[in-house]
């Protein structure tokens, strides 16, 4: 019988393969038809549906923005922390990798530099430079992590704490993809930049860094903004019915 932990774990890669195979793939295989409205929809009802069918495992995470947030919080340990990065990663690439092999089938489709990736100059649909992306992704993720913190939190309205944080996904996503395709998710930009190649690797650090950032500052303000309660459960306790906190 599997352990919990290695539930968690599994939880957190087979969440990130599918927030990355849906929602960046519907920004590759389907954006021309359903635009910016339909691709932030899909992000956000993407996150929705996992937050409940994950949440209760491992907390569903599925970013290691958000992991930071939680570790900062004291809500998981630094080695649960490190195994969700891990797990997030590896999910990522191959949730990226299954994209690629689909779109590989659409003829004419363009892959290299782009597939759903994230960036800024001329990689940007309004030409943001690198310090405006910078901040822009600071903000973004900063909103997301303190939304799920806050949904999570003893004091919020238990059960509803999903809704809140697909609704939080897809609002960053309307106005983060015309700027830099939004990432708020480190592992989201690693796994499909990996198959793009050119510059959206050389441009990967920023969506590696400035969502670390954000999700950092969220944990620091949610702990002025919400006093310091017991949370309802720990993701970190590996129960079977913890849910994301």
């Amino acid at each position: 019988m599997e352990t919990t932990e290695t539930r968690t774990v599994v939880s957190e890669f087979l969440g990130t393969l599918l927030l990355v195979f849906f929602a960046v793939g519907a920004a590759v295989l389907a954006g021309e038809y359903i635009g910016t409205f339909g691709i932030a929809l899909a992000f956000g009802f993407t996150m929705l549906a996992l937050a409940y069918a994950l949440g209760p495992i491992s907390g569903c995470h599925i970013n290691p923005a958000v992991t930071l947030g939680m570790l900062l919080a004291r809500r998981i340990t630094v080695r649960t922390a490190v195994e969700y990065w891990i797990a997030q990663i590896v999910g990522a690439i191959v949730g990226a990798a299954l994209l690629f092999l689909v779109t590989k089938q659409v003829p004419g489709l363009q892959t290299d530099g782009a597939f759903g990736t994230n960036g800024w100059g001329d990689r940007s649909a309004v030409h943001i430079n690198l310090g405006g992306a910078f901040v822009a992704e600071i903000v973004m993720t900063f909103l997301f992590v303190f939304v799920v913190l806050s949904a999570t939190h003893k004091v919020a309205v238990v059960g509803f704490g999903g809704l809140a944080i697909g609704l939080a996904l897809g609002a960053v996503h309307l106005i983060g993809i015309p700027l830099d395709g939004t990432s708020v998710n480190p592992a989201r930009s690693i796994g499909p930049a990996l198959f793009a190649g050119g510059a959206a690797i050389t441009q990967l650090w920023l969506f590696i860094l400035a969502p670390l950032i954000g999700g950092a500052l969220a944990a620091v303000v949610h702990q002025i903004t919400h006093p310091a309660q017991e949370p309802v459960l720990v993701a970190d306790e590996r129960a079977p019915d913890a849910k994301k906190d």
